[in-house]
């Protein structure tokens, strides 16, 4: 018997503004999958950034995580890099840590 793994639903979407002491912009999260066995399993995300002045390209997106077309990758500021994958709750961690970082440089300009 074939063995199937439930069905995909949307865990998690989130866009808010970004205080303008924070850097401004537009910060979304979002993520599909399932549960099994008492555990959460990310099948799809994308985490993005997005300032316009900071950055015009991309229509805006100055970071941004995502596991489209089969692979998981960065952009930033309108270039990709494929990456591997450290989970979802870490690369949020990571994504957090990036975008705190870009604002704190903003805010010293």
């Amino acid at each position: 018997m074939r063995h199937r793994e439930p069905k995909e639903t949307l865990l998690e979407r989130v866009q808010f503004e970004a205080k303008a002491k924070d850097g401004g912009g537009t910060l979304s999260f979002e993520a599909w999958g399932y549960e099994k066995e008492g555990k959460t399993i990310v099948t799809r995300y994308s985490m993005a950034y997005i300032n316009r002045g900071l950055y015009r390209g991309d229509h805006g997106r100055v970071l941004g995580y995502d596991n489209t077309h089969g692979e998981h990758h960065r952009h930033y500021r309108g270039s990709a890099e494929t990456m591997k994958f450290p989970g979802y709750e870490a690369l949020v961690a990571r994504f957090q840590a990036e975008w705190r970082d870009l604002a704190r440089k903003q805010r010293r300009k």
